[in-house]
């Protein structure tokens, strides 16, 4: 049974997000998509820079499948502690976010994103999700800090026991499952501990974009996935008119698909060939993307995209660390003394957890499929039998709301081979 004070948090944050159980109202069932709305082509916002370094970050142990982040959600998240931070523990958290001390209005940044996000679900994704900071208990912290993280950062407060770590890790758990919506998550072990001075920073997220066009219920059948184990897998088939380019030197696809209502959409990028992701993460930069992105052109696209979840249960410390965030989680080097007051015990990171779910399914808002103004004629292939890249991009806030890879499509294998 969850303690209600973890309760009240939970749900506070769902409605902070403009998030709840119920299901959102559903989109328009019929028509032409509204016109879609390309966000700059300059990949500004924290996320962006954040998201590949922790990304290239995660892929580089070699232990992550089906790797999926929000750095939305995760610079909100690292942003709203930085407040905190003093001396060189600040330090190292700015240079990761890439912000300045002087930057008066970084709120602000965050702000605009959340309120993006709130006005996109429902019409251009499903979204369920929360964030909140866990500590042993909030009579060391102040209640101004704690206020102003959960008024600007939308960033709850969890107090845990600290007396029973598998209780402790339990309600972490639960929390994650009721801020993605009531989806099972898988539980994190290697938090050793919530002793005084420990905090958690926690976040959850379940994504499921609703397309513009292109894919229809029954149009899908079993066919082979080429990931690190073949699997049959649902393949969902469609076409229209898409923007794609196809990069011929690094031999990748690169294609945005709309999501209903224009406030965002997601970027694929396929390897020519049927291989494992590394020599496509190498080339990850920001910079690699915006060319990418800004070669994109519209064409008559015939596709097919598995039919799947991808999901992620990550603990960021040591990714986090390899990136330069290093005094942060030393109780005796850690400086978070904009939190904890003058006087009082030192706080420390002791983890910074991260679930997330998206569902790529067939759902779209125009209800008739193929908008009829748009002619299909003699469309380019876009087969996603083989393990590639996905990006869902903000196009009102500019944010990068997710990042991952999907490796293996779970289903019947057939045998190894990447």
């Amino acid at each position: 049974m969850l303690p209600s004070a973890v309760l009240s948090v939970s749900l506070l944050n769902l409605l902070l997000l403009g998030v709840s159980s119920s299901t959102p109202e559903a989109p328009p069932t019929s028509g032409k998509p509204p016109q879609f709305h390309q966000a700059g082509s300059s990949l500004g916002h924290l996320s962006w820079s954040l998201g590949l370094r922790l990304y290239q970050a995660l892929r580089i142990e070699g232990s992550h499948t089906n790797t999926l982040i929000s750095p939305a959600l995760l610079t909100n998240l690292l942003g709203a502690i930085i407040r905190a931070a003093r001396g060189t523990t600040a330090g190292q958290l700015q240079e990761l976010l890439k912000t300045a001390k002087e930057e008066k209005k970084a709120e602000d940044v965050f702000s605009i994103v959340l309120k993006s996000m709130r006005e996109g679900n429902g019409t251009s994704y499903t979204l369920h999700g929360s964030s909140a900071l866990f500590s042993q208990q909030d009579s060391m912290l102040e209640k101004a800090f704690l206020q102003q993280i959960q008024t600007q950062f939308e960033l709850g407060h969890v107090a845990l026991s600290g007396k029973d770590m598998q209780t402790d890790m339990e309600m972490l758990r639960t929390w994650a499952r009721d801020g993605m919506g009531g989806r099972e998550v898988l539980p994190l072990t290697d938090v050793a501990d919530t002793k005084e001075g420990a905090m958690i920073l926690a976040s959850a997220l379940h994504f499921k974009g609703i397309w513009d066009q292109g894919f229809e219920v029954g149009n899908q059948d079993l066919r082979s996935f080429l990931g690190t184990k073949y699997t049959k897998v649902h393949m969902m088939h469609g076409a229209g008119v898409y923007r794609h380019y196809e990069d011929m030197e690094n031999m990748v696809q690169v294609l945005e698909l709309g999501l209903w209502g224009g406030k965002a959409s997601m970027v694929l990028l396929l390897p020519f060939h049927v291989e494992s992701l590394s020599r496509l993460e190498r080339m990850l930069t920001v910079e690699q993307l915006e060319k990418w992105l800004g070669k994109l052109s519209s064409m008559s696209m015939a596709l097919s995209l598995p039919r799947v979840n991808v999901s992620s249960t990550l603990s960021l410390q040591k990714p986090l660390a390899a990136l330069g965030v290093i005094d942060a989680w030393d109780p005796e080097t850690a400086d978070f003394s904009g939190l904890s007051g003058q006087g009082k015990a030192k706080l420390h990171l002791r983890g910074v957890l991260h679930w997330a779910t998206l569902e790529l399914s067939s759902e779209t808002g125009n209800k008739d499929g193929v908008n009829e103004d748009e002619q299909v004629d003699k469309p380019k292939l876009f087969y996603a039998d083989h393990p590639f890249i996905f990006l869902v991009k903000d196009n009102s806030a500019g944010a990068l709301l997710l990042l991952g890879a999907l490796d293996l499509a779970e289903g019947v294998a057939l045998h190894d081979e990447l």
